[in-house]
């Protein structure tokens, strides 16, 4: 049975059904429980929840999403202006963002939790009360970012001597390794001689 030119306009029209990713059920459901905003990026669920509701999130995911793996925590400085590297393509909204990766035993479900600081006052509740392994990985990021970790039981160096001043992952961090070479730090290497080359060695009599 052939169609009528009506119907099969009405076919060729017709938008194609967008295709749902299959970590969308899973990201709004966690999205819903903990009162983010959640994306899927490069195949991972990814949580954006407000700095003041942090902890509480993560307590949820805890409890009530079985996400009871914590595998890291750190940073990202979105700063416009660095000290080394090229400049950036595009402005960006200059703060700290601070990640956090958790997941079940399960079924392999793993979410990373976000959340923005102003960078004038970069502190955050810490979350060693609901994820004990978070204590050295908000060491780290304290000594590296110096954001400092609301109520952390031990807040101090983790790597660095007590007297050493500044913060090394902070794009605005003079790396001393880039002003003796300019980045991007391009090592000299003397070419291989070509095989066919005569050697300088007397040939044997």
């Amino acid at each position: 049975m052939t169609q009528s030119p009506s119907e099969g306009e009405a076919a060729a029209s017709a938008p194609e059904e967008a295709e749902v990713h299959p970590l969308q059920e899973f990201a709004d459901r966690v999205a819903a429980a903990v009162g983010g905003d959640a994306e899927i990026q490069f195949d991972t669920v990814k949580v954006k929840v407000p700095a003041d509701q942090w902890v509480d999130a993560h307590q949820t995911a805890r409890d009530d999403l079985d996400l009871v793996f914590f595998s890291w925590l750190s940073a990202i400085d979105w700063a416009n202006e660095v000290e080394a590297g090229d400049p950036l393509s595009e402005e960006v909204d200059e703060r700290f963002e601070v990640m956090s990766a958790l997941s079940d035993l399960t079924d392999g479900n793993l979410v990373v939790m976000s959340t923005d600081l102003d960078k004038e006052e970069a502190s955050l509740a810490t979350l060693t009360s609901v994820y004990a392994g978070a204590n050295w990985h908000e060491r780290e990021a304290y000594e590296m970012f110096g954001i400092d970790f609301a109520g952390h039981p031990q807040l101090e160096h983790l790597y660095l001597p007590d007297s050493f001043a500044g913060n090394p992952l902070l794009k605005s961090y003079p790396l001393l390794s880039r002003e003796v070479k300019p980045w991007p730090g391009t090592v000299d290497v003397e070419a291989m001689p070509e095989k066919d080359e005569p050697t300088t060695e007397n040939p044997e009599s």
